[in-house]
């Protein structure tokens, strides 16, 4: 099994205020203190099927240009989406499943761009963006608990869809076990992976308190297993899967 990013910004930021501020509140942070931001989903390959985790911004998407003192800048554009996932040497009728961390369209904008694949998602992020069809899978979590996480379910051997609600009603994360260690995919659980280590949450979520407890369930599991930690709006996301490196708390 092999984990590949499909990167699309690199090069951008976002200040403290943005990534730390959700639970005591922007004005209790430096805006003046910057993290890097990117932009990049992951591709699941375990020689037998192709996996997605989120699909980002087509092609002709433009982003907000650079702007100092915005809260979040994502970065210069390296790719649409499927330019990046092309790149990496796939075709889309490869693609045989699609696993949904969230609804929001860095994560879902090119669903559409694989006809062979089940998507599984959230139902609460399933019915907010009416995603009906034979191929669109409202996840159950039926698989009972992952490690201390309350809710799962089974994808395939080595790959696990984890309920985690908070940023959005329908939040998931993924996680791939590979020779040992866990692989983590976890949408947008926190914004870099500084907010991690500094256990804060960021300003972006539906449910506050679903969003803590699923930041503690993260942070324990990090503590108890040998974690790489791949963010999707930070460029540790992509290095720490290049250099297979734990996460430490």
């Amino acid at each position: 099994m092999e984990i590949k990013a499909v990167r699309m910004f690199d090069h951008g930021f976002m200040n403290q205020a943005f990534a730390f501020g959700g639970e005591e509140g922007k004005e209790n942070f430096d805006e003046q203190i910057i993290y890097r931001s990117s932009l990049q989903n992951f591709l699941i390959d375990t020689g037998s099927e192709v996996i997605l985790v989120d699909t980002g911004f087509p092609a002709e998407f433009t982003a907000p240009e650079k702007k100092i003192g915005a809260p979040l800048y994502m970065g210069e554009k390296l790719n649409g989406y499927m330019e990046a996932f092309k790149a990496l040497g796939y075709k889309p009728e490869q693609v045989t499943k699609i696993l949904v961390t969230h609804k929001h369209p860095d994560h879902t904008a090119v669903l559409q761009a694989f006809p062979n694949a089940q998507i599984y998602i959230g139902a609460e992020d399933a019915d907010a963006m009416k995603l009906e069809g034979d191929n669109i899978v409202r996840a159950t979590f039926s698989d009972g608990a992952y490690h201390n996480f309350p809710a799962s379910q089974k994808i395939v051997d080595g790959v696990y869809f984890i309920q985690a609600k908070g940023h959005t009603n329908g939040n998931s994360i993924v996680v791939a076990e590979i020779d040992g260690l866990f692989y983590m995919m976890h949408g947008d659980v926190t914004y870099c992976d500084a907010a991690l280590k500094a256990n804060k949450l960021s300003i972006i979520y539906e449910d506050k308190v679903a969003a803590r407890k699923t930041l503690d369930e993260v942070r324990e599991f990090i503590q108890n297993n040998p974690t790489v930690y791949l963010s999707t709006h930070c460029p540790e996301g992509y290095e720490n899967l290049e250099a297979k490196s734990i996460m430490k708390l």
